[in-house]
């Protein structure tokens, strides 16, 4: 990553830490020595106001007094003399007093040896720093006014070396203290970096659309605070994608189904039209030739209305088989279920079709079945029937045989119709339901069909919620469809 926080946020703490340091290390440098030399001529200064005490109080030759300038001495590395007005001397320090002696004396009487710098002056003291050739020394001499003299030195040198020492050792001390605080913060910042990530991955795959990665911070930080808005937005926009893609759906079935309408309308059309267009001119052209009068003969104009009548009649039953299918899929048509016996509906029914049965030379069979209760719309059921049947009687040939059947499976009755004859071709089996589609055309005009029947059956069967189909047999085709059975009063059936 070009641009880590985690690699700002440590060196930015390295840079602060490193610049901290190093100030630090200026300051030292610069005023430590004289910070140590302040703090030296204070010390100095307290040493003073004892003897002085001591003088007023002509408590100098004590012993209280010599301890208390040995615990000064000892603790702070300060070289006292002090004498009285005579000259004598009262106080040295253990740790080199005798050596200052003769420099008192030496001060007192006016003569000195050394390079001198004198830092403050008093009325009864000289505070300077004093150069031997081989020492620097802070040094502070006087005479107080009862005539006791004194001599103070604290070595300078030893300053500048413990100022040295500190400034070096402070320089290590920083510099690895640097370094161990970036390796640190390194680490630590991680902590840090790492929800920072989390998040920025979660948003990543918010951007796929991917809601399924949730924040689970614990810390209780304003990164966590972050995060659970992450995931509050992440639900939300899933829900809102969601009811959009489901609104988006929606429309698409709208639009397809809008669609499918729009075609189903003009294939209508185009069908009606095409079906209405022969009967229209048969029954113009007859009715044209009544009335100019082509052949005068009473058996010519019988034949001429007998045609009218024909077509005007086929004309009739379309649009009826129209409005009943527009009636079925339009839902307007409801659907009455009741409890009636399917065995004795198809008995009365293939009876009422004697005539039909008769004129056509066709042998109808069906075995002898109990009476088998059904759950239904009884009027739609017999339609379905008579569509069936009146398709197997245009259709039916060779042994010009049509068998009905009964079969029961489990909760359901399956009704047949089976009529000996053609097979209807494998690529036209899956169209015999729709509309207007007619597998031998030329056939279906002779018989005044207008492949709407099927259409029919697969909308009634369809508002019932029950199966129907087709099969091709060896010598002929069977229609089906089956209905929901009445349990305590179904039987099995049994052939005769």
């Amino acid at each position: 990553m070009k641009y880590s926080i985690r690699r700002q946020f440590a060196l930015i703490f390295i840079g602060l830490m490193a610049g901290t340091i190093l100030l630090c290390w200026f300051i030292n440098n610069l005023f430590l020595e004289r910070y140590y030399v302040k703090s030296r001529t204070q010390i100095i200064f307290d040493a003073y106001d004892t003897i002085r005490q001591a003088a007023q109080s002509d408590t100098y030759s004590t012993e209280e007094f010599r301890e208390e300038l040995d615990n000064v001495c000892s603790k702070y590395n300060i070289t006292v003399c002090v004498m009285d007005a005579n000259s004598q001397t009262k106080y040295v320090s253990f740790n080199g007093g005798r050596e200052l002696e003769n420099q008192l004396i030496g001060y007192i009487l006016g003569f000195f040896s050394g390079q001198a710098e004198r830092l403050q002056e008093g009325n009864d003291y000289v505070v300077q720093r004093i150069n031997t050739g081989e020492d620097e020394y802070l040094e502070m001499y006087g005479q107080l006014n009862t005539g006791i003299s004194f001599i103070m030195r604290t070595p300078i040198e030893s300053i500048r070396a413990s100022a040295k020492i500190a400034n070096r050792f402070f320089a290590y001390v920083g510099v690895l203290g640097t370094l161990a605080g970036g390796i640190i913060i390194w680490f630590v910042s991680r902590r840090i970096t790492q929800p920072i990530l989390e998040l920025n991955r979660i948003s990543e795959q918010m951007v796929h659309l991917d809601f399924e990665a949730k924040y689970n911070g614990r810390t209780g930080n304003e990164i966590d605070l972050l995060g659970e808005n992450i995931n509050k937005l992440s639900q939300s926009l899933e829900q809102s994608i969601s009811e959009l893609k489901t609104a988006n759906n929606e429309l698409q079935k709208d639009i397809e189904r809008k669609e499918a309408m729009d075609e189903m309308r003009k294939e209508f059309l185009s069908n009606v039209s095409h079906e209405l267009k022969t009967p229209i001119a048969l029954i113009q052209g007859y009715a044209e030739g009544l009335k100019e009068e082509v052949n005068d003969d009473p058996e010519s104009r019988s034949f001429y209305c007998e045609v009218i009548m024909d077509e005007a009649a086929k004309m009739n039953n379309m649009v009826q088989k129209l409005l009943t299918l527009n009636q079925l899929e339009s839902g307007s048509d409801a659907v009455t279920m009741e409890r009636f016996d399917i065995t004795a509906l198809i008995r009365n029914y293939v009876q009422s079709a004697g005539i039909l049965i008769r004129q056509n030379d066709i042998q109808v069979c069906m075995d002898e079945y109990p009476p088998i209760y059904v759950w239904a719309d009884e009027y739609k059921t017999e339609e379905v029937l008579a569509n069936y049947f009146s398709n197997a009687v245009n259709h039916c040939s060779g042994e010009r045989k049509i068998v009905l059947s009964l079969e029961q499976r489990g909760n359901v009755v399956r009704a047949g119709v089976f009529n000996t004859g053609d097979l209807i071709p494998r690529e036209a089996i899956g169209h015999v339901w729709d509309k207007f589609y007619k597998v031998d055309k030329a056939r279906t005009r002779e018989y005044g069909g207008s492949g709407i029947g099927l259409s029919i059956v697969k909308a009634i069967m369809e508002s019932m919620n029950q199966r129907f189909g087709v099969e091709n047999h060896q010598d002929g085709v069977l229609f089906w469809f089956e209905l929901e059975t009445v349990k305590e009063c179904a039987e099995t059936p049994e052939k005769s």
